[in-house]
Formats: structure tokens, sequence, C-alpha cells
């Protein structure tokens, strides 16, 4: 018997689908029903790594926590990691099978994959009381509707009920819904089952004209609206297009960083704040790294791209990123290399995550990533790093400071570390550490030693907070989500499209599609 399932499209990028879909899998969750999540095709700088070794969208290893389910390459069987403007890395069931154009991967290659995306939909809906999907970008891209894998072609191909969502925030959302369906084919629109609102201020009663109009106009029903909430969010997706200058602000909004800094802030346990600068590197990848500082109590956190916003900081992390050599010249095009060799020649601290691990060391042979041979990196920890091609994708687990420390890699570099301190499968020199582990900083015990011995080379007052819990804090997060859907979407009739499909005779909206 197959499961039910239900596709959550938007009428643009970022208009909530993630969080929406992350609210409806917790909300059937804690109804007892047995639910995965599943994004056909992910563009995504923010991966993850399953448990049996799979690389897949960070967002839907999030919506799996939502669903008290693990995540599995099944949830995610694209993904594609931008490399620049024109190329994308495409992952297929976890796995990296190569390079390809934007040209390309439209032009042929995308079509092919949709086999495999509806094996694996079909066996997630085999497995489960339903598959809550999320679509990508709108339905309604006229131009690439005829590769199309992760909206309205998967939906079509599986049955699916689609459910567009609308930032009402944004404004234009009533002509957004209509225009999304009206620019869609007769036999897509028969999929389109109604509307959900996101993010509205105000009286409801206000909107209810508009809905009810829109209901007329397009013979659909609204199916909630959802009320703005600050810090509301899951690990993003990417944050491609966002200048550096305008990431702290942007990205804010849609982590658990969001949550942190939005919502009311706890004084620091200690006499002092500790303030941390980011280097906003080209292709950053996993930022979702300093999630866990964030949510520490008087742990300020900032994305920098000048070599003067590095002066207050107390740590200062070059994360990892899809493009090395790339961010290599970056930092030194700015100045903020020789600002990260001068901090670090002075013993103030400096964290390397993955690629920003590899840039910290003293050569890197790239013949796979940017093709560049041999670079000279920063110097600052002794490792020469060899880009290899097959990817390393691994959950490891050790012990640093004293305390358990879990995490996660992904990477074609592979260190040799020539001297220094071990530290989590990398090195420590002086008040440098460097390492390819993600996602180890979420271990409570660790970080909070490790922002101690910050503080202590800083000359801070900080004193971690004993009590925070990052993995209840993420908790927390999906239950607000969960709650948000049970309190202001008509859960009954979204049980009903789930189990049952699009309400059958839904009115054409004119034009639709051109031929």
């Amino acid at each position: 018997m197959t499961g039910g399932g239900l596709l959550v499209a938007g009428t643009t990028s970022d208009a909530g689908k993630s969080v929406v879909t992350a609210g409806i899998c917790r909300w059937l969750v804690r109804q007892g029903v047995k639910v995965a999540p599943f994004k056909a095709q992910n563009m995504s700088l923010n991966s993850f790594v399953t448990r049996e070794g799979a690389e897949i969208g960070r967002a839907q290893a999030m919506q799996a926590q939502a669903c008290r389910v693990e995540p599995t390459a099944l949830m995610n069987p694209v993904l594609l990691k931008p490399g620049g403007e024109q190329s994308s890395q495409v992952v297929l069931l976890g796995k990296p099978v190569g390079e390809l154009s934007a040209r390309g991967y439209h032009g042929g290659r995308q079509q092919r994959l949709l086999g495999t995306v509806l094996d694996c939909l079909e066996r997630l809906r085999g497995t489960y009381d339903a598959v809550i999907c999320e679509g990508a970008g709108s339905p309604a891209e006229i131009n690439l509707r005829r590769t199309d894998i992760v909206n309205m072609g998967i939906a079509r191909n599986a049955g699916l009920p689609v459910l567009v969502v609308g930032d009402i925030d944004r404004g234009g959302v009533f002509a957004s819904f209509f225009g999304t369906v009206a620019l869609l084919s007769r036999e897509d629109q028969e999929c389109v089952a109604g509307f959900l609102v996101n993010k509205f201020r105000g009286d409801v009663s206000l909107l209810q004209p508009g809905l009810d109009m829109l209901h007329g106009l397009t013979g659909r029903h609204t199916y909630g609206v959802l009320p703005f909430r600050h810090g509301l969010g899951i690990d993003e997706e990417d944050g491609m297009g966002v200048p550096p200058r305008e990431r702290s602000r942007a990205w804010g909004s849609a982590s658990l960083r969001g949550t942190v800094r939005e919502s009311v802030v706890a004084p620091p346990f200690g006499e002092d704040v500790l303030r941390v600068a980011v280097c906003a590197v080209p292709l950053m990848s996993n930022f979702t790294d300093v999630d866990a500082l964030a949510a520490e109590p008087g742990v300020v956190v900032r994305f920098v791209d000048r070599p003067e916003e590095l002066a207050d900081a107390d740590l200062v992390i070059v994360p990892g990123t899809r493009g090395t050599v790339r961010a290599l010249e970056w930092l030194r095009e700015r100045g903020l290399a020789d600002a990260l060799v001068r901090r670090a020649a002075e013993g103030r601290p400096v964290l390397g995550v993955c690629g920003g691990f590899q840039i910290l060391g003293e050569h890197i042979e790239d013949d796979v990533e940017s093709r560049r041979g041999q670079v000279d990196g920063l110097g600052i920890l002794p490792v020469r790093v060899r880009f290899a091609r097959e990817k390393t994708l691994t959950r490891p687990a050790g012990e640093a400071l004293g305390e358990h420390v879990e995490g996660y890699e992904i990477h074609h570099g592979v260190a040799d570390v020539t001297g220094g301190d071990p530290f989590l499968d990398g090195c420590r020199a002086g008040q440098t550490w460097g390492t390819h582990w993600h996602g180890s900083l979420e271990s409570d015990g660790f970080r909070r030693a490790f922002l101690r011995e910050v503080a202590a080379a800083a000359g801070r007052r900080f004193v971690p907070a004993p009590d925070t819990s990052f993995a209840a804090l993420r908790e927390e997060q999906l239950d607000r989500l969960g709650d948000l859907i049970e309190e202001h979407a008509d859960t009954d009739a979204l049980w009903r499209l789930i189990e049952s499909g699009a309400p059958p005779g839904l009115p054409f909206v004119p034009p639709g599609a051109p031929a």
C-alpha cells in the first residue's frame, strides 16, 4: 500500500517551503503518523552526511529530525552544489557524479534523473504513512517546465496534490498566487489544490475578503494563514546571491541563529560577551556550523568581509567553502589574509573549518576543484592539502579538550598534518585551530570547553552557560513550527489532501502555460 503525499511549492524561492514542510512533518508525527520528508532536487551549499555516508541537503536532514527519523539519501536524491555562477557539482543518491553547467544539466541530464527521483519517492511512500515533499523555486518557471523533476513534473508523475506557499510579508501575494496557477497547463493546474499564506502580520479578518476573491478567481481554498514569527526557521539551503554586507541580516532570519538573534537576548553568564567574526568567503558552505555558537548566551556572531572588522573579535572563524582556492584569493584581495596571519602571530584565536582549515595550511595541491595545481596557503598551520577526486563523506566521533565530540566530514581535500597538536583529526598551533569536522560545536560539552579556551586567550571574563543544549533548542524550534501549523492551518483539510489527493473538478484558470 502506498502512503499519502503532498508537495509544498512556493510562489518564489524563500517563500517558506522548507519551514512549512518541516512544520507539517512535526505536526503529523505528533499525531502518530509515520512521516518522511522528500526533495527531489536541491541546490544547496549546506549539506549533511547520513549515517550510511550519503550527502544530502541540510534542510532535508532537519526535516527528517522534524519527522523523528534518520535522514537517508532517498529523501534528497539529487543535490546540486554550486561551484560558481555557471556550474554545480551533481550529487546523486548521496555521491558526487561530476560537474555540470546549468545549460548541460537542464539540457537533458535533469530529465533523465526523473526515473531515479520517482523510484526514491515510491520507496518512501511504501514505507511511510505520508511523505511531505518540498518543491524548489516556483512551479511557474515555464522556461524550465519541460525538464522539471522537482515541482509539477514530480507532482504529475506521482499524483501529488500541491499546496502553494506565498510570503505575504514581501507583498503581492494575491497576484503571485493567481499568476502561479494561471501560468500552469491545464493538467498541472489539476494538481494545485490551494494556497497557504506565510508571514502575515495583523488582523486575519482584514485579509479574508482577499482570500474570498482569490477563491472566486481560482476555485481553490486557502488552507491557512501563518502569522509572522521572529526567528522561525530550520537550517538553510544556501546563501547564493546574498551580498556579504547583508548576510548577517538575511541569513539570520532563516536559521536557528535567527531564533537566538531575534528573540530576547540572554545576558552573558559571566561578566563579558564573546565576539565571533566569521569571514564571509565566496561559496561559503555549511555556515550553520556557527549556529551553535550564537545559541550561547553572551556570544555575538557576525559575518565580516573587511580586515578592520577582525580588530575587536575574540575569535575569527574561516568557514567551509566549495571553492577553497577562490576563497583564499578573495581573502588576499580583501586584506583579510594578512589580518589573519597577524592575528595568529599575536596568539589571538582563529578557527578554520574544512575549506577554512585548508586555507590556513602551508600548501594546497588542487587538480580537482579549481584545477589550479599547487597554491600557497596562509602558512599558519603545519598542514599540506592535496585534493582527491573521491570525496570524503563520514560521521566521525572522538574526544577533544577532554570532551566527547561528534561531527561530519564533506571534503575532497586530504590533509597531511606535519606538526602542531592533534585537534579533531586536524591540528592546533598556538591559538589557531583547524579541522575538517563540521558540526563539532553542536556537542555541548566540547563547545563550552572550546569557548573557555578562547575566552582565556582573548582575556575575556566570559563564562559559557552550563545548561545550553543545542539539541534541545533545535527540538524546541521544530515544535514551534509544528505548533504554527496546528494552530493556524486547516489541518483536517490538509490531512484530506495528503490522504486523498487534490479535490476533483478544480477549474482551469486561463491563459494556462504557453504551448
